[in-house]
């Protein structure tokens, strides 16, 4: 049963569901991104961390370091500098090449750890509905295998018991035929016997009537 079409059928259905959650996953996590982005916020690259300057070019003094991964708010951008405001606060310029639209990877993995953890739960979730699933529907065609076989063994009861009652049928009427016949037969014996009695009585009675006619003349 597990090697049916319809099982390989859907398991493949699941396959495609757990792609198709994994795209929303990672469609999910890019908007989030993106609106993140829209809102001005911005990443120290993941790769360096960043000296800052007081003003937009390298002329001005270093006035910081930024780490790897840390979260600015951009205020603006001239030339190849974006104007930052710290996490404490701070205003100052760094290369806008150092900065990235997405968070650092220290800050991502605990979401995506997250994000992991819901999907498996889901996954696993989604496994256990379709394992339910199959086994109803094993257990639905197993019923109706059985029934069908039932019903297959009552037909060929029924088709048995059929044969038997035609040959009786057959039987009987054969049997009512003889009779109809004997009976016909003595029907016609009888009728003969009146008819052929009828007929000697004609012949006798006159006879009999002229033989005294002829009597009664003498006297």
């Amino acid at each position: 049963m597990l090697n049916s079409p319809r099982y390989k059928k859907i398991k493949s259905s699941r396959r495609v569901l757990s792609a198709a959650l994994l795209g929303l996953f990672f469609v999910a996590f890019d908007n989030a991104a993106q609106a993140q982005t829209d809102n001005g916020d911005r990443w120290v690259s993941d790769s360096l961390n960043a000296y800052v300057r007081s003003g937009p070019t390298d002329e001005y003094r270093i006035v910081g370091t930024l780490t790897s991964g840390d979260k600015v708010e951009l205020l603006g951008s001239q030339g190849d500098y974006s104007q930052v405001r710290t996490a404490s606060g701070d205003t100052v310029w760094i290369p806008s090449a150092e900065l990235q639209t997405v968070p650092g990877q220290a800050e991502r993995l605990p979401q995506l750890e997250q994000q992991v953890a819901e999907l498996t739960e889901q996954l696993r979730t989604i496994d256990e509905t379709w394992q339910t699933r199959v086994q109803g529907m094993e257990e639905t065609l197993e019923a109706r295998k059985a029934l069908i076989e039932e019903l297959q063994a009552r037909s060929e009861s029924l088709n048995s018991a059929l044969g038997e009652a035609q040959s009786e049928l057959r039987t009987a009427q054969a049997r009512l035929g003889d009779e109809n016949n004997r009976l016909l037969m003595r029907y016609m014996v009888y009728g003969g016997s009146i008819a052929g009695a009828g007929l000697l009585a004609g012949l006798i009675l006159p006879a009999m009537t002229r033989g005294r006619k002829r009597n009664d003349r003498w006297f």
